[in-house]
């Protein structure tokens, strides 16, 4: 039934959180994990002002996403899972739907912070959006923080 699941990760323990589940998933559906970072890009407030600013801040968000995503793989790779990872820029809801679209992913697993609804409608919320705009399966898992 799930042959790639996507799998969002943004460096946190929170986003970690969906691990386990998704390694179970994967293990018993004989899938793949497609592992997703979304790097968004702070330095574009500082291109303006000081355009080696942002280019540094870009640079060393890069090279610090790859070596997490890198370590990731890598252990799930020696637990014997058949892992991709890909490393994108953009807003993060709307670059993890692309991605499920692009990888033909089956399924988007996903941890969420599991906020009320004050702060998730001043804050917003990834998960909010990808849950309401996907046209896959979307499993959440509540982060315990």
């Amino acid at each position: 039934m799930y042959k790639r699941i996507l799998v969002p990760l943004d460096g946190s323990k929170t986003a970690e959180g969906v691990l386990p589940h998704a390694k179970a998933l994967a293990y018993a559906e004989g899938a793949e994990i497609a592992l997703l970072n979304v790097a968004a890009n702070p330095a574009q407030e500082f291109a303006f002002e000081d355009p080696a600013i942002a280019g540094y801040t870009v640079a060393e968000g890069e090279k610090s996403a790859n070596k997490y995503m890198t370590k990731v793989c890598d252990e799930l790779k020696a637990a014997g899972f058949k892992v991709t990872c890909h490393l994108r820029e953009g807003g993060p809801a709307t670059t993890i739907l692309k991605m499920a679209e692009e990888l033909k992913a089956d399924v988007i697993a996903m941890s969420t912070h599991g906020r009320g609804w004050p702060a998730s409608w001043l804050i917003g919320s990834v998960a909010e959006r990808v849950v309401r705009h996907s046209k896959i399966p979307v499993m959440m898992i509540r982060a315990s923080e």
